[in-house]
Parts: structure tokens; C-alpha cells; sequence
């Protein structure tokens, strides 16, 4: 398949792999970039010399490109660029940020850089500081979200039609069906999380990804909205921040009840009561888990049926 995502990243298939925390590691973003997409490594839950080994490990496991995701934010951001300049990894996201901050340094390292928006604005800001590339990430996807609450059907277009550089959609896609849905919006690729949170190679807690497997609609809310949004599952710590917020609780009482390793608890060690459970609204749609291979074909060869069918209209 040859579109400007294809052509930009020298990939087989338009699909992009997210840089989730605790999910993305090495085994995860080989097996996508073997299967034709983009394998992305999550560098926001790897120490630095984690991170370095990671890379490595890829590198090893893969000759096709991969990249990696760093949240602007993340305390150990600069060691973490300098692993990424003197590894040679070729692609890097950047999220959670200022697109000023890095992207003319790696642009000058000869590196392509993509940075995940959640908003037009910020995707404009984004095409100005010189990247590649932006994904506009929706209101339905887990994690760490955008304040606009803006949704993927609203915000790929409005992004589409704002910036010149390719556009890669998130939140809410799974499937062919939710690919072509982007694609008719305007994007050039997609980038996807849940699936890929919940297969074999995936480095989160098995017991994590059944839970993924047994989400319905409505299990998942967006929360945390003083300190950083986040959509997650919905659990005994969820209910502890809503009777925090029932009972009117200051910022720093709810960074308080957050506390440290949240996330880490929930997705790398499987505790589903206590645990911070990110994911995504499409976890309602995920009902098994698979080979990251097997993702990435389905969704092609589902992708391409739709195509042929509206073709046809």
C-alpha cells in the first residue's frame, strides 16, 4: 500500500502501533514492524538504561523501521534523547509536550519526528515547529488524553484540513472498519492502542489484558482532569476518586489518592483493584487476545474489504 505514512516511515501497511506505557516494549513493537506497520517502543515507563536495552533488543528482533515514543514531560526526557540520538533510532513520537522543544534538534539529527495533538491548534503549533507529521488523537483513547474531550470523528477532519503534513488518527480504531473510517476523514495512517495493549506480546499483565477482553460499553471514564486526564477502566481506585470528587477533594488531595506507580500497579503487575487500568473506549470491541501479526493482517485484509464495498456505491 503506497500513501504518504507508508512512504514517510518505509513501511508496508499504514498502521502505527501506540507507545503505550507499560504495554510497548520490545517483543510488542518487533512483531508490528515485522507484520508491515510500525512498532512503537513506550519510553515513558522505561528508565533510561531499560529504555537503551530496549532499543537494542528491537534492533536485534526486527530489520524493519521502528520507533519510539516520548512524553515531553517525563522526568528523564533528556538522557532519553541522547539514548535515542546515539542508538540512531530513526523514528521518534513525541506527546505531552511543547513540539518546540525537541523537534528542531532531532530534525537537525537527520531524525523524522511525528507529535500526537489533540487539538487543531495544537497541531498547527505542531506543523510550525518542523514535524514530520501529527496524530490527532480523539476523546475515546485510553490514557492520557487531551482536555477538549474533542472525538475522533470531530477532530481527524478539522485536523485534516488545517495542516499540510500527513495526519494519522487515534482513539477508538481496532479494526478495518474503524480504519476505513479514518481514511474517509482524511488520514493517511492510524495509530492504535487497545488492540495492541491486549496481545500475546504485549508487556502488560495477562490479568490486565482479560480485562481488556471483558470491558463493556461504559466500563471506562475519563478522570483525573486537575492533574493530567486520563481514561481508564473503571475499579475500586476509580471509586475512590469519585467519592473524592463527591466529597469536593482539592487538587493535591486527588494527587494524594493518585499517589506514585499507579499505572505500573495496574498494567505491568496486574492488580485490577487498586491499579490504575488505562485503555481505551474501544476495549467494549476486544474480546481476545492475539498475535500483534494477526492484528495487523486482520486489519488490512478488513480494511481493504471495506474499501472494495464502498467502492461499489
Amino acid at each position: 500500500m503506497e500513501n504518504r505514512i507508508c512512504q514517510l516511515f518505509n513501511i508496508q501497511y499504514p498502521i502505527i502501533q501506540a507507545g503505550m506505557v507499560w504495554c510497548s516494549g520490545w517483543r510488542l513493537a518487533s512483531a508490528v514492524s515485522n507484520a508491515g506497520g510500525l512498532g512503537i517502543l513506550g519510553a515513558g515507563s522505561m528508565y533510561p538504561d531499560v529504555f537503551r536495552e530496549h532499543i537494542r533488543k528491537c534492533k536485534a528482533a526486527t530489520d524493519r523501521p521502528f520507533g519510539v515514543n516520548v512524553p515531553l514531560l517525563y522526568p528523564n526526557v533528556e538522557e532519553h534523547m541522547q539514548i535515542i540520538l546515539e542508538e540512531n533510532v530513526p523514528i521518534i513520537f513525541t506527546s505531552a509536550g511543547n513540539p518546540n522543544t525537541w523537534t528542531a534538534r532531532l530534525k537537525k539529527a537527520g531524525r523524522i519526528v511525528v507529535h500526537v495533538v489533540s487539538s487543531t491548534k495544537f497541531a498547527l503549533k505542531s506543523e510550525v515547529a518542523g514535524v514530520d507529521a501529527v496524530v490527532a488523537e480523539g476523546f475515546e483513547a485510553g490514557g492520557h488524553n487531551g482536555r477538549e474531550e474533542t472525538t475522533t470523528m470531530c477532530l481527524v477532519p478539522a485536523v485534516v484540513d488545517a495542516v499540510k503534513i500527513p495526519v494519522m488518527a487515534a482513539g477508538g480504531i481496532s479494526c478495518g472498519r474503524t480504519m476505513a473510517a479514518a481514511f474517509a476523514l482524511g488520514a493517511d495512517g492510524v495509530q492504535v492502542g487497545s488492540k495492541f495493549a491486549a496481545t500475546v506480546e504485549s508487556s502488560a499483565h495477562e490479568y490486565f489484558k482479560q480485562r481488556i477482553c471483558e470491558a463493556v460499553e461504559g466500563d471506562t471514564v475519563i478522570t483525573l482532569k486537575e492533574i493530567a486526564p486520563v481514561r481508564l477502566i473503571k475499579n475500586e481506585f476509580y471509586a475512590q476518586l469519585a467519592k473524592a470528587y463527591e466529597q469536593h477533594a482539592t487538587k493535591e488531595e486527588l494527587a494524594e489518592i493518585l499517589g506514585r506507580g499507579r499505572s505500573k500497579k495496574g498494567i505491568l503487575l496486574g492488580d485490577l483493584i487498586d491499579g490504575e487500568l488505562e485503555i481505551g473506549q474501544v476495549s467494549a470491541r476486544i474480546n481476545q487476545i492475539e498475535n500483534a501479526a494477526d492484528v495487523v493482517k486482520n486489519m488490512m485484509g478488513e480494511f481493504n474489504a471495506v474499501a472494495q464495498r464502498i467502492s461499489k456505491i
